[in-house]
């Protein structure tokens, strides 16, 4: 069964743009937890625009669920992760200046960085996911890198929904990574309209990572009625 995390960076987007605490990302997370979802995501960026590292501290003892830090392993991240210690780590090489995640990793030519840093997250428990285009190679290099899991950007295949090779290079990467002896995760631009094709195609997939496109649909349905939605469409297979 596919889990459904939800990454609550576009609540901390709201709270911050006035400051406060309103809305309460803290509140929020557990509320997600309650309407159902499996999982929380958080993407602290060293801007701190959205998701402070403070935010990340005060969650982590709040929820029962599985906890999903992601974010580019700069130093200042890592030992944030190594002190709260997640359920998972999920490396994202998104440069300072980035809107949002908008590649995954090269994990050919990034072997022996990554490859570190699998190995000093693991030697905490924690799961670690490397975030990766859709290639085969890359979820190749993933599992020689010491991954656990790798997460497809899935962006490309948001974009092209519904065209019938939208998903192909998605098939033959979540294929790669089964026989690798990876887990497989995804994320990003996945919405209620493009997310049960994924699954019945790709019905391996352990988790889903989405923020964006829930939290808008929650102005308009509500947070429960959206999460009821989203677990819906991945259940419906």
């Amino acid at each position: 069964m596919t889990r459904l995390s939800v990454n609550i960076n576009k609540i901390a987007t709201i709270r911050n743009a006035r400051g406060g605490n309103v809305p309460d990302v803290c509140k929020a997370a557990l509320d997600i937890e309650r309407f159902g979802a499996e999982g929380i995501t958080v993407h602290p960026r060293p801007d701190e625009r959205h998701i402070r590292y403070a935010d990340v501290r005060e969650i982590r003892p709040l929820i029962k669920t599985e906890f999903n830090i992601e974010g580019n392993p700069i130093p200042s991240f890592c030992d944030l992760v190594l002190e709260v210690v997640p359920d998972q780590v999920t490396l994202v090489p998104d440069g300072p200046d980035a809107l949002t995640s908008n590649a995954g990793w090269d994990t050919v030519r990034n072997r022996e960085f990554l490859s570190e840093i699998c190995a000093e997250f693991s030697s905490k428990g924690i799961r670690t996911s490397i975030f990766i285009d859709p290639d085969p190679a890359m979820a190749e290099g993933a599992a020689r890198c010491g991954a656990d899991r790798v997460e497809l950007y899935t962006a490309g295949y948001a974009e092209q929904y519904p065209s019938p090779d939208a998903i192909a290079p998605y098939l033959e990467t979540a294929k790669e990574a089964r026989r690798c002896g990876l887990g497989l995760n995804a994320g990003h631009d996945l919405s209620l309209r493009n997310l049960n094709f994924f699954i019945r195609t790709i019905p391996w997939t352990d988790e889903v990572s989405i923020g964006h496109a829930l939290i808008s649909d929650a102005l308009y349905m509500g947070l429960e009625k959206t999460i009821a939605a989203y677990l819906y469409e991945i259940r419906k297979i």
